[in-house]
């Protein structure tokens, strides 16, 4: 019998919805509002929330035309719930509790990091013990995994998340939304011409990003208020080599302490062009496989959920319809709710 997986995404500024049927991916729709909260600066929660109200059947219809399935043909249905924007979870969590409660089918709950550290499968089979470095907007975790949807945290930020820190210093600097972008844009016209600190450079596995953030606020207020102007493209650069080259720093000695035999990227960050080049640079003389997730899977998306919910359903992972949505869910209580 098919194993038929619809899946819905809305956890932050991306409406989305998916379908996989056994292990192909039939549709993946994605309906996404960076225009709409680029004139802002951020995404405002409550305009996020407002339009995935106006997407969710939208995006559901067209996955389902796509893959030219019927939802009675569906066999299970999977949405992230948490982290995120607790507006724009529920939103989501709705509209696949309806279906669930509609067509009588199994509702699975997926953690939305675990998600990004599966869309590697669309490259490769996840080969265990592995290292995912997950640096997002939201998130930045060093996790282990020993086996399938098995996830040990050995590191985190204490306080701003990578993306976070981007996003941050590229306002600073006058960039549009979203700053990484603008900022890894820019670094390849730009020298490390501004030292900048490396905070909680120590031999653990955790991170502080805010200093560092810091750091740049106050090189630009100094030189500014001096009467000088700040060279954006070197400010820039200075900014992603400390920030990248701290991340990586930290997070690949983990490979021999935990006898890995796979390393990879997961979250927004992991399609920065200095991560991308500098990860494999550094494991080039290691005897284990990089995994960088393709572009289309760094953002986010359903088709991710989907991958995570066909093994939630093997196992037979079902949420009751009284589940609730968990802006905070931490990924070691994946199985949790």
């Amino acid at each position: 019998m098919d194993k038929i997986i619809l899946a819905i995404e809305s956890s932050c500024d991306e409406t989305s919805c998916a379908i996989i049927k056994n292990d192909t991916l039939l549709a993946n729709i994605v309906s996404t509002q960076i225009e709409i909260h680029k004139k802002y600066g951020g995404v405002m929660p409550e305009i996020a929330s407002r339009l995935h109200v106006e997407n969710i059947g939208v995006v559901i219809k067209e996955a389902l035309e796509k893959a030219q399935i019927s939802m009675e043909e569906v066999t299970a249905i999977g949405v992230t719930r948490g982290p995120g924007l607790i507006g724009a979870l529920h939103v989501g969590l709705q509209a696949a509790k309806a279906l669930s409660l509609y067509y009588n089918k199994p509702l699975i709950p997926v953690h939305h990091l675990a998600g990004h550290i599966y869309a590697s499968e669309f490259v490769s089979p996840l080969k265990f013990p592995l290292l995912a470095i997950v640096v997002s907007g939201g998130n930045t975790e060093l996790v282990i995994m020993k086996e399938h949807l098995d996830f040990q945290i050995i590191g985190e930020t204490k306080d701003d998340a990578i993306g976070e820190a981007f996003d941050k210093v590229a306002r600073v600097l006058g960039l549009s939304y979203p700053g990484g972008v603008e900022i890894d844009r820019l670094f390849k016209k730009g020298k490390a011409n501004y030292h900048l600190p490396k905070p909680l450079n120590d031999k653990s596995y955790n991170y502080s990003f805010s200093g560092l953030k810091t750091a740049v606020i106050n090189e630009v207020h100094k030189i500014q208020q001096n009467g000088q102007k700040v060279c954006i493209e070197d400010m820039a650069h200075s900014f992603q080599k400390t920030a990248i080259d701290l991340l990586l720093d930290k997070a690949l000695p983990a490979i021999d302490e935990f006898h890995c035999q796979q390393v990879l990227l997961a979250g927004g960050v992991s399609a920065n062009s200095y991560l991308r080049s500098e990860i494999i640079k550094r494991t080039k003389d290691k005897n284990i496989e990089v995994i960088l997730p393709p572009l289309w899977c760094t953002t986010d998306n359903a088709a991710m959920i989907a991958k995570v919910a066909t093994y939630l359903y093997d196992k037979k992972v079902f949420a009751p319809l009284s589940i609730s949505a968990d802006p905070c869910w931490r990924l070691e209580d994946f199985l949790n709710f």
